[in-house]
């Protein structure tokens, strides 16, 4: 294992703590505050690197989750996949080579994830990947891609699941690079719940579970008319008989409006901090999604969830029966689902 041996310069360490989009801002929480509380003296840095670089979308999150304002602002904000891993590689570049930290912590599956894992392995800096050994077997996926190249150049391997032990060793990792620590998110979740903000309900005039909550961002379902029509077609067809909220990413509003697509009876709302959606999500009847970390909030609140896409990278929201996967399916199938759920 020395290979694996993180430098210590006289018994201290500095870490950068990578994040860049708003699934990051959940698992970052517990890793951050346990190394504060664990190791004080440690230089604990966190560098934001803007990806999501709206208010809702990312500065709240730091209120919310009661996390210091980031260190390091890099400002990549969106662009094309290339454009923004560019963008955040070159300044993650010289942000360590300015800073030379001893590990570079990275979260989930973003192109932050995998430009900042680029970034730090040319410079002989170690890294550990939250969230590691996740697999869809979908390589027309860009999350996919960022996740195995991650995991190919991560000294550490931080497991959240059994079956991302299963899936690095398959791939030839060595297991003392795995540690299989549970999964950060939910902790972050079992903090905030108590807190959970139901005054969104009044807001919409909601009833509890008497909703259909909706979140959809990813390209295959929101950057082509056809595919974008027929769900929202559907969702319009649910709201006839249970109201649908669905808090728009700004990815899908642009396509919306792009598209010149009627949402109906859709009631469409902005993001919404993390303490005002989990009230959203723990009190919905069911949710549609295309997101990995919903499927597992869901899964750990015991909330029906339908995925819109033909795989899922978290086989354990299906095996606890909690999360059914569209897969092969055509999209018409969707609303039976819902109707049964």
């Amino acid at each position: 294992m020395p290979e694996y041996m993180i430098p210590q310069k006289g018994g201290l360490m500095k870490i950068h703590l990578v994040v860049g989009a708003r699934p990051n801002f959940m698992k970052l929480m517990p890793v951050y505050n346990n190394i504060k509380k664990e190791c004080p003296d440690w230089e604990t840095i966190i560098v934001h690197t803007g990806q999501h670089y709206d208010y809702e979308m990312s500065q709240v999150f730091f209120e919310v989750l009661n996390l210091p304002e980031p260190d390091v602002f890099l400002d990549v904000r969106s662009g094309t996949h290339g454009e923004q891993t560019a963008r955040a590689l070159e300044r993650l570049e010289k942000l360590f080579i300015k800073e030379n930290p001893d590990l570079v912590i990275v979260f989930g599956d973003v192109n932050s994830t995998i430009a900042a894992s680029l970034a730090a392995v040319k410079l002989g800096i170690k890294i550990a990947h939250v969230e590691a050994g996740l697999r869809s077997f979908d390589w027309s996926m860009p999350e996919e891609i960022n996740r195995m190249l991650t995991d190919r150049v991560s000294h550490f391997l931080f497991v959240t699941e059994k079956a991302g032990i299963e899936n690095l060793k398959r791939e030839g990792v060595e297991e003392n690079r795995i540690y299989f620590v549970g999964n950060t998110m939910i902790d972050t979740l079992i903090t905030i719940l108590p807190h959970a903000d139901i005054s969104i309900l009044n807001e919409f005039g909601l009833k509890e579970n008497n909703y259909i909550l909706v979140t959809l961002h990813r390209p295959s379902n929101v950057d082509r008319k056809e595919p974008l029509k027929k769900i929202l077609d559907i969702l319009n067809q649910l709201s006839a008989h249970l109201p649908v909220v669905f808090p728009i990413h700004p990815r899908t509003e642009k396509r919306i409006k792009e598209f010149n697509i009627d949402t109906g009876g859709i009631t469409i709302i902005e993001p919404q901090n993390y303490r005002k959606f989990l009230a959203l999500e723990r009190f919905s009847k069911l949710v549609i999604t295309d997101s990995g970390g919903i499927q597992e909030e869901t899964t750990f609140l015991k909330k029906p969830c339908i995925t819109v896409r033909p795989n899922t990278e978290r086989p354990v929201t299906e095996e606890m029966g909690t999360n059914v996967v569209l897969r092969d399916k055509p999209i018409e199938h969707l609303l039976e689902l819902s109707m049964k759920a």
